[in-house]
């Protein structure tokens, strides 16, 4: 990943809510945690870090946005402090990344507490594979360990206590070993009371189900009881010729079988007026097609203008343009199908528009990711593509012109920056 424009970090669009990391002690224990991946420390005297560790300003340092990601996989992780648990992940390969480390640091909480009073918590999420060659390493990886250390080694002496402590339970002339209680007195100064103190985190295993990965010009991997999902492009090495007898391959340049596999599995919510009339979903996905009509027709205007009135003016004097794109019509017509019948004929509407007027199914497993997937099929709404497929969106962005990224930002900034929460619920249905 290049150094983005200073446009995105100061309205917090990339690297925000990050946590500063600038007392010289946590600075110190984040070293300890270098020096055991084998990377030179950090000069800066602050920095900021995502939930898995990740700082832009180390990645911009040691220039090297992948030094806790060195193959794309058995993702690195540093642990300064719990609070870290309520950080974005900035960047990864796996969309997956996020929940996992939110799962272990919430089975964990008590030793992730006890551990960082003292010490810098460090290690990897393995999984079964060392390096992605093709998908088959992909779908080998099923479930992922975290490997979990500690610069101090406070996990290995409270390992060692507990052996000695159970030593003494059982074994009757135990006490008459005054080196071994003379060990267990100085381990339990690094270690305090471990009755007390869970110092050993309780669940290190855990399920690796959906997930995103960049890998191959980016992929998609959908899990359910009786089949597993590969979406990308087919020149991914192994597509379609790995585990066929479970796997079923689709081409993501294929709108007609990827719509069709997102409605047969009950993935996505169809166009009804339950959830479309008071979402606004359609006007702001017809919003967002003529503001992309309007770069495309006028490059070098200045976009900061553009208001819903100055859109409307637009349509009218630009009718040939926009009959002859046709998304802006289908929209329209669509919303006057849903409010006179109560839902839209989707096997009437081309593949490629289907994706206009469909979201995840809100309550569903796989809704963020699912809505990821949707927005690679309208490329034009950048607001979709921010909130679900950020690596997406950043890609999209470097082909912006000057006055289309001051554009995206303050579109961004007055609608889904005001209020995340509110705008995710009420277009996409999402309460978490």
């Amino acid at each position: 990943m290049s150094k983005k424009p200073d446009l995105l970090r100061d309205n917090e669009l990339i690297y925000g809510r990050l946590l500063p990391v600038d007392e010289p002690h946590l600075i110190q224990r984040y070293n300890k945690a270098l020096a055991a991946f084998g990377l030179k420390p950090t000069r800066l005297k602050s920095f900021q870090i995502d939930r898995t560790g990740f700082s832009p300003e180390v990645a911009e340092e040691c220039g090297d946005y992948d030094y806790l990601d060195p193959n794309e996989v058995n993702r690195r992780f540093i642990i300064l402090t719990p609070s870290q648990i309520d950080l974005p992940v900035v960047h990864t390969a796996f969309s997956n990344t996020s929940q996992l480390m939110f799962e272990f640091m919430s089975k964990n909480q008590r030793a992730i507490d006890a551990l960082t009073i003292k010490d810098v918590i460090y290690g990897e999420i393995e999984d079964s594979v060392p390096k992605v060659n093709d998908i088959e390493d992909l779908l080998s990886i099923n479930q992922v360990e975290f490997k979990v250390l500690s610069a101090e080694d406070v996990l290995g002496k409270a390992a060692e206590l507990g052996k000695l402590v159970d030593r003494l339970k059982q074994e009757p002339d135990a006490w008459r070993d005054n080196a071994m209680l003379t060990r267990m007195v100085d381990l339990a100064k690094v270690c305090g009371d471990i009755r007390e103190n869970a110092l050993v985190p309780d669940q290190v295993i855990f399920r690796h189900n959906a997930y995103w990965t960049s890998h191959f010009g980016g992929l998609y991997v959908f899990v359910d009881p009786d089949m597993t999902t590969v979406i990308s492009d087919p020149a991914a090495p192994g597509f379609r010729r790995s585990r066929p007898w479970q796997v079923s391959y689709l081409s993501i340049n294929d709108a007609d079988k990827v719509f069709k596999f997102l409605a047969s599995t009950g993935r996505i919510e169809l166009p009804r007026a339950s959830w479309i009339e008071a979402s606004g979903y359609l006007e702001h996905r017809a919003e967002m097609v003529v503001r992309a009509l309007i770069r495309d027709a006028e490059p070098n205007r200045n976009l900061t203008d553009v208001d819903k009135v100055l859109l409307q003016t637009w349509i009218q004097s630009h009718a040939d343009l926009i009959t002859r794109d046709g998304n802006f019509p289908f929209l329209n017509a669509a919303k006057r199908e849903i409010a006179q019948l109560g839902h839209l004929k989707i096997e009437d509407v081309f593949p490629q528009q289907r994706f206009l007027v469909i979201r995840a199914k809100p309550d569903h497993p796989d809704a963020w990711l699912t809505n990821r997937l949707i927005s690679d099929f309208v490329p034009t709404d950048f607001v979709s593509r921010y909130i679900f497929n950020k690596q997406g969106f950043y890609k999209d962005y470097e082909g912006f012109s000057d006055a289309w990224r001051s554009h995206v930002v303050d579109v961004l900034k007055t609608t889904y920056l005001k209020d995340k929460v509110a705008f995710r619920t009420r277009l996409y249905g999402l309460t978490d």
